[in-house]
């Protein structure tokens, strides 16, 4: 898993990316949780989520978010963190200019940085949302959303109150042929504490029913790291 280092618009930006051995392969960029909250790109869960990404043949890139580990600058209360993630994605791009499309995952923080990104960039055409902070931040900017995505929530989450979770995504309006799925990890907090496995085999499902077969094989065995 090389570490890399890319330019961001406040300095250098670390992360970490696997290339896919195709050449052709989809893209796909991981978002960690709150840059204050001691978020970084090396949380199980995006972990979780770069792993799922890289069985699949995706060229898969998670990075810190600026003031982060080595990443430079300070938090810009999701302003500067949403311009991070697009120069991210320009770099994952550059290395990949035949990927067919891209896909953006995202946990808490990350989630809504994610579904920023994605109103911005016509090339991403599927989103994974964990634990979306739904009573945080407004998501109005979904107006209407451009690419269909899964958004998991903990049913005993004492952060984001999973009713907030499922009126918020039951307002998003979406483009015609798209659609943004809310599904309930029963018994998870938002941290997913004893529920990471059942969470990511929603997702892994959720993948296999949404990618496109031409480009992504079947899921084999999971590998999680930390």
């Amino acid at each position: 898993m090389p570490e890399v280092i890319f330019a961001g618009p406040e300095g250098r930006l670390e992360g970490r990316y696997h290339p896919s051995s195709e050449p052709a392969a989809p893209c796909a960029i991981i978002l960690p949780p709150h840059p204050k909250a001691g978020g970084h790109m090396d949380h199980r869960i995006p972990v979780a989520m770069y792993e799922q990404y890289k069985e699949r043949g995706f060229s898969v890139l998670r990075f810190n978010f600026r003031g982060v580990g080595r990443s430079m600058g300070t938090y810009d209360n999701g302003s500067g963190e949403l311009q991070d993630a697009a120069y991210a994605l320009d770099w994952l791009q550059s290395f990949n200019q035949n990927a067919p499309f891209s896909w953006v995952s995202g946990y808490q923080f990350g989630a809504w940085i994610g579904m920023q990104l994605l109103m911005r960039r016509p090339e991403v055409a599927g989103f994974i949302s964990m634990s979306l902070p739904t009573n945080t931040y407004d998501f109005a900017f979904l107006a209407p959303c451009p690419a269909s995505g899964l958004v998991t929530y903990g049913t005993e989450d004492q952060i984001i109150p999973p009713d907030d979770v499922v009126g918020a995504v039951s307002r998003i309006r979406t483009q015609k042929g798209t659609s943004v799925t809310a599904t309930p990890i029963e018994g998870a907090d938002h941290f997913y504490t004893h529920h990471l496995e059942q969470a990511l085999d929603i997702v892994d499902d959720y993948l296999d029913e949404h990618l496109d077969p031409r480009y992504c094989p079947p899921r084999g065995p999971r590998l999680l790291e930390g």
